[in-house]
């Protein structure tokens, strides 16, 4: 687990280092292995469980102490942040860009996560919307430092919308709070039904999942009842979204979720 690798420490943030590495090789003739099965949920040679709690505890608390500024700059804003979070290649980029696009001038803005280059910062800012990239070099998610920087280089306005589009992975993010209001799960119908199920941690920490590019299901012989019905197996709560960024379907019902989270956050 990221935690565990410590790759949340000396985040690079607009050219500031920040690099992890790791690995190990052995072979083995076994059918499967698990190294999950521990309290800490995760296996590393040479440490004991409880070390490894002990680890991953310090860390996620360094991050919270971010988070938790974070979160208090967005109360007093009355602002509402989403923390889209996926594998690479969901659409995340083309979903947020079609929603800027549809929200018109409310006040928003983007901080946008990728190992290297400004891509999809450029795209975002191509829409008009004001977007800070954030590249994390090895680093395999954002964390609330991160974050924290970012949010001071934007400047948010009063009761606007921040979207953190998060490193495509599928694993790490999960763990790290960001100061968010919600994690924003986007799951495209390429990626297979029983992605929910191998990746839970993830699903389990969303609020909502955005199951998208419904548009392809029936080139992929897709069963969209199938994911969702996988999504509600690990997280029996979550919102689940059915959208095709490219066409339209179901953009409607995600501009109202967003709407609906930014009212009831100027309401607090």
């Amino acid at each position: 687990m990221c935690t565990v690798c410590g790759c949340s420490d000396g985040p690079k943030i607009d050219g500031k280092a920040h690099a992890h590495s790791h690995a190990h090789d052995h072979a083995h003739n076994h059918d499967h292995h698990h190294y999950g099965t521990g309290e800490a949920g995760v296996s590393v040679p040479g440490m004991t469980q409880e070390r490894l709690i002990s680890v991953e505890s310090d860390i996620l608390a360094k991050n919270n102490i971010h988070a938790a500024s974070n979160r208090r700059v967005l109360d007093a804003l009355q602002s509402f942040a989403v923390n889209l979070v996926s594998s690479p290649g969901s659409g995340k980029t083309t979903l947020l860009c079609k929603t800027i696009a549809a929200l018109g001038d409310h006040p928003l803005a983007v901080i946008e996560g990728d190992q290297q280059t400004s891509n999809d910062a450029d795209r975002i800012r191509a829409t008009g919307a004001r977007a800070v990239q954030v590249n994390t070099g090895k680093g395999c998610h954002l964390d609330g430092h991160m974050v924290g920087h970012a949010m001071d280089d934007l400047r948010l306005a009063q009761q606007s919308l921040l979207f953190i589009e998060n490193v495509g992975n599928l694993v790490c993010p999960a763990a790290f709070d960001l100061g968010e209001d919600a994690k924003v799960a986007i799951l495209s119908v390429t990626e297979g039904d029983d992605k929910p199920l191998k990746y839970p941690d993830m699903f389990t920490a969303a609020t909502v999942a955005v199951l998208n590019k419904t548009d392809l299901a029936p080139h992929c012989d897709a069963d969209l009842d199938t994911y969702e019905a996988n999504l509600r197996r690990v997280n029996p709560d979550i919102t689940v979204l059915r959208v095709s960024a490219r066409t339209g379907d179901g953009m409607d019902a995600w501009l109202d979720w967003l709407r609906a989270g930014l009212a009831a956050k100027a309401r607090a």
